[in-house]
């Protein structure tokens, strides 16, 4: 095949919907289609997929994108994935069926195993995994399912039960179950993985009970996973790469050196940062260290801290206050005043992450006066995220040895200038939107193009993006300052709430 003839399915798995695109060999998308899928609730700070929904949505939004783009199976160069992460899916290896609901990243039902467990294990899994005990664990999920899923533990001991993150259920299906595979970056944030042995971290996954015969064969991230299945896929195509989302958004921003960041505006906020082939892993920090990637063999690191209810946020004020019909609005309403008028929000809709690891936080909106009026609920939602990664972006330079002073943003909400400006005001950079702001999906296209020869260099592949705009700081540092001071106050009253 060509160059010319290049076309790569991506298929964009997110925590709230489903995305897939068909690019060529400039990294134009020539087709693409979206759908959301349901998100299940069945308690106070649960959060559950069903696997299958997500299997369905897939399938339906390959044929689709493939349609739109008039391309058919057979012209396909090679499939990549990109996936929410740490969501935990437990399937029969016999028939290939979920056992039970896919529990969510966002779910924080193990919140009282892992107080339990920190003072004992806390400092021990963080310095080995780069992750703060947390229920973000999937390991901990699982721990709960076997536990609590009737049948579950009996069919673990017997072998007969597969877990993996979406990435793994996306690649068993596609395979027609050939595959029981995970990448390195998805695997690095599962609460499992040993990154001092490149492993899966034995001594944790014992105490928790948890057979090793459970996990997948841990693969490069640009690399041949599998094949699909014919009869799934309409033609038997190379799936060439799967990484986790924020882990492709920091390649496809051509964050390639130590040093560099990006931040992407999602479901969640997240702040990554390349730091190289040695992981650093400091547990005073909060910051997580994982695997941004691994290809032909070499391990590259990143540091990261995240938000997990920023963007859920502005979807709160469409489907929960009503205060706006779309997520684009919030902006317009946002400028229709100059200020916050006092009001403060603090989105920790289902906990806090980094810096705070506090499961039990709640969302919390304060500062409400006579004079408040629904601009003054948008600005405010709009600088709690913003402020959300001020929190621990001061952390992220002083643990790696990195000043920063250039952001590069994608995800749907850096479309948002507003937000982007007091981004720049608040952080103090220069932050920098490219052209596509689709990174998690450009990033698994890339990647796959480079595992199948479409590109021959990573500098090849990134030569293919562009700048959009540039955002720089206009606010002074005493305005920056004083606005964080009372965010932080605002913070400290979310903190423990649903702890009781």
């Amino acid at each position: 095949m060509t160059e010319s003839a290049a076309r790569i399915v991506v298929i964009d798995a997110g925590t709230t919907g489903t995305r897939a695109l068909v690019l060529d060999e400039t990294s134009t998308v020539l087709g693409q289609s979206y759908t959301e899928f349901p998100q299940y609730h069945p308690r106070p700070g649960e959060v559950e997929h069903d696997a299958e929904e997500i299997w369905d949505a897939t399938r339906r939004m390959i044929v689709t994108a493939l349609d739109r783009a008039g391309t058919e199976p057979a012209q396909v160069t090679a499939v990549g994935i990109t996936n929410q992460r740490a969501t935990t899916v437990l399937w029969d290896r016999r028939t290939g069926d979920p056992l039970t609901r896919a529990i969510v990243w966002q779910d924080t039902r193990t919140a009282d195993r892992a107080a339990a467990l920190a003072g004992e294990w806390g400092e021990r899994v963080y310095s080995r995994t780069g992750w703060s005990l947390a229920p973000v664990y999937s390991s901990l999920s699982l721990e709960w399912l076997l536990a609590n899923v009737p049948g579950a533990r009996e069919l673990a001991d017997e072998g007969h039960l597969a877990f993996g993150t979406i990435d793994s259920w996306l690649i068993h299906r596609l395979t027609g179950g050939a595959a029981h595979v995970i990448s390195a970056s998805n695997a690095s944030v599962t609460g499992a993985y040993d990154l001092l042995a490149g492993d899966w971290y034995g001594e944790w996954l014992d105490f928790l009970g948890l057979p090793l015969s459970l996990f997948p064969e841990v693969k490069d991230d640009s690399g041949i996973f599998g094949h699909t299945d014919p009869a799934v896929f309409g033609a038997r195509v190379p799936i060439a790469s799967a990484i986790a989302d924020q882990h492709a958004a920091l390649f496809a921003q051509g964050c390639v050196r130590p040093g560099m960041v990006k931040c992407t505006h999602g479901t969640g906020t997240f702040l990554d940062m390349n730091i190289g082939t040695t992981p650093v892993i400091d547990t005073s920090s909060g910051l997580t260290s994982q695997i941004a990637w691994r290809m032909n063999g070499e391990t590259v690191y990143s540091l990261e801290g995240y938000a997990g209810s920023t963007g859920a946020a502005v979807q709160w004020l469409r489907d929960g206050a009503g205060i706006i019909a779309e997520a684009a609005e919030s902006e317009a309403l946002a400028r229709s005043v100059p200020d916050n008028g006092g009001v403060y929000f603090v989105p920790s809709l289902t906990g806090l992450s980094a810096p705070y690891w506090d499961a039990y936080a709640r969302g919390l909106i304060i500062g409400i006066s006579p004079g408040t009026r629904r601009g003054h609920l948008a600005r405010a939602t709009l600088e709690g995220i913003v402020f959300s990664v001020k929190d621990f972006i001061t952390a992220m330079a002083e643990v790696s040895g990195n000043s920063i002073d250039r952001i590069a943003v994608d995800g749907g909400a850096s479309r948002n200038d507003l937000l982007m400006q007091i981004q720049a005001d608040q952080l103090g950079v220069e932050v920098m939107r490219p052209s596509n702001t689709e990174a998690t999906s450009l990033g698994a296209a890339l990647l796959a193009g480079l595992a199948t020869g479409v590109w021959p260099s990573v500098e090849a592949a990134l030569a293919t993006q562009g700048v959009d705009r540039s955002f720089v700081p206009q606010a002074d540092d005493a305005e920056r300052e004083a606005l964080y001071a009372d965010w932080r106050r605002a913070v400290d009253r979310a903190r423990g709430w649903a702890d009781k």
